[in-house]
């Protein structure tokens, strides 16, 4: 595997490259493909990785607030349709498929909108199931929704305790309850996928703590401990999912299996970019973590691990690599995004 990535041509290739299971999983589609909120991080590369897989017709929707990535996405294959979702009557005229990815929420900038972040994260998902009650669908909410574990175990389960901090996780545990209702009631197959962090060279918690060193910020390590994916490899899961919806709905969690140290981390990162970390509070014992038992079990451990992650992401900030300009806020314990 390449030790750096140099452009983010190589990047997306990277990530939208599809595997053998992925092509095979894709091949078992009935028909075309929707995803619902396809411009925010995770959209775009999995559309293109459907795309690349043989679906069909992927149709990405989303408001595009940024119409590059709406050309983009046509250039690659995808039908765009512009929705906004939170409008009744526009998500009802929305095409139909078999297939569908709702991948829509609101998390940075919940603090101070309060009523945008539950109508977005609390609201939408039931009138989406509603709207698809034919179709399979992959509902990709948040780990945020579990109580903080000890970072000695292996992480929370699919069934562990609920304990939502702040109102974007309080919102996404609501969204997943009406979610299910509606699910339940009307027979439609949901899958529901807590998804932690998920990694790339222009965003996540590796690149927040590879930047703060390099511009010679501190490090918080209050939340000192974090479990995370490779955006790729988690959208190579996502496409392996429909087969696992069901009603009543099911739950996965999609995270990394590595229980990585903020402290450690940051050390081998400052190793490879020759500077020093500067670090300021104290791990607390506990913190934010999925127990990926049920996903490895199922569809195999990931194959890119940290070392890699962080080999791509020194080099690409050294090499001043664009960044999505979206800090994670990993650190914060209160649930305040």
């Amino acid at each position: 595997m390449s030790v750096t990535i140099a452009s983010e041509a190589e990047l997306l290739d990277q990530m939208t490259t599809p595997t053998p299971q992925v092509v095979e999983a894709v091949a078992r589609f009935v028909g075309d493909v929707l995803l619902l909120g396809v411009g925010g991080k995770m959209g775009p590369s999995l559309a293109e990785l459907l795309v690349r897989a043989g679906a069909k017709k992927v149709i990405g929707v989303s408001r595009f607030s940024d119409e590059e990535q709406r050309s983009y996405l046509q250039g690659v294959g995808v039908e765009t349709v512009y929705c906004d979702l939170l409008a009744p009557k526009s998500l009802k005229r929305l095409p139909d498929a078999p297939h569908v990815f709702f991948l829509a929420g609101f998390k940075f900038g919940a603090t101070g909108n309060e009523d945008t972040t539950w109508a977005m994260n609390a609201l939408l998902p039931g009138r989406v199931v509603e709207r698809y009650f034919n179709s399979q669908i992959v509902y990709v909410s948040s780990g945020n929704v579990y109580a903080y574990v000890d970072h000695r175990g292996p992480g929370a389960p699919e069934d562990g305790a609920l304990h939502p901090k702040g109102e974007y996780a309080q919102s996404r545990l609501g969204g997943e309850r009406i979610a299910q209702y509606v699910a339940r009631v009307q027979g439609t197959p949901l899958l529901i996928a807590r998804l932690f962090y998920a990694t790339e060279l222009r965003y996540g918690i590796i690149h927040d703590i590879a930047w703060k060193i390099w511009t010679e910020q501190p490090i918080d390590l209050t939340m000192g401990y974090f479990n995370q994916l490779w955006q790729g490899e988690a959208n190579a899961y996502l496409c392996r999912f429909m087969p696992l919806c069901e009603s009543p709905a099911g739950i996965i969690n999609l995270t990394g299996r590595e229980i990585l140290a903020v402290h450690a981390l940051a050390e081998r990162l400052a190793k490879i970019m020759n500077k020093p970390p500067n670090f300021t509070g104290a791990e607390a014992d506990d913190a934010l973590l999925g127990d990926t038992t049920r996903l490895c079990t199922k569809f195999g451990a990931p194959k890119i691990e940290a070392e890699q992650m962080v080999e791509w992401v020194a080099q690409w900030v050294m090499a001043d690599g664009r960044s999505l300009g979206k800090p994670t806020k990993y650190e914060s314990r209160s649930g305040k995004f």
